[in-house]
Parts: structure tokens; C-alpha cells; sequence
């Protein structure tokens, strides 16, 4: 089974701010990573956010996104 992150971990991980995956979870627009809830509590699947990392590598910066 994937481990389950917190939301913290996974704002460590990708150097962001807790809040701005929050706000991504709201609104639907920005860093788009599955989440799991459980009861109170949000954990992502490890192998989504390496997923999401491995799906955002570019090369350069005029590289157009799929």
C-alpha cells in the first residue's frame, strides 16, 4: 500500500505553502493532486505526488505542457 502524506509533507516536498494546497483542494485550479479524505483529515498518496513531479519536469521553459 502507498504511504498516505499529510499535507505538510507534501508542501515540503514540493517547497509550497500548506495554504496554497489548500486552496487547490477549494477551487479545483493550480497543483491538481489526487487526495484521500478521511473523516476531519486530508493525506495524499505517495505515488500521486511523485506522479505529479514526474508528469511536471520540463527541459525548458518555452516546453508547452500536454
Amino acid at each position: 500500500m502507498n504511504k498516505l502524506l499529510k499535507p505538510k509533507e507534501v508542501s515540503e516536498l514540493l517547497s509550497i505553502s500548506e495554504k496554497t494546497l489548500a486552496n487547490a483542494r477549494w477551487s479545483g485550479v493550480g497543483i491538481s493532486i489526487p487526495y484521500v479524505k478521511l473523516s476531519n483529515s486530508v493525506r495524499y498518496k505517495q505515488s500521486d505526488v511523485e506522479a505529479y513531479i514526474e508528469a511536471n519536469i520540463h527541459s525548458h521553459t518555452g516546453e508547452t505542457r500536454c
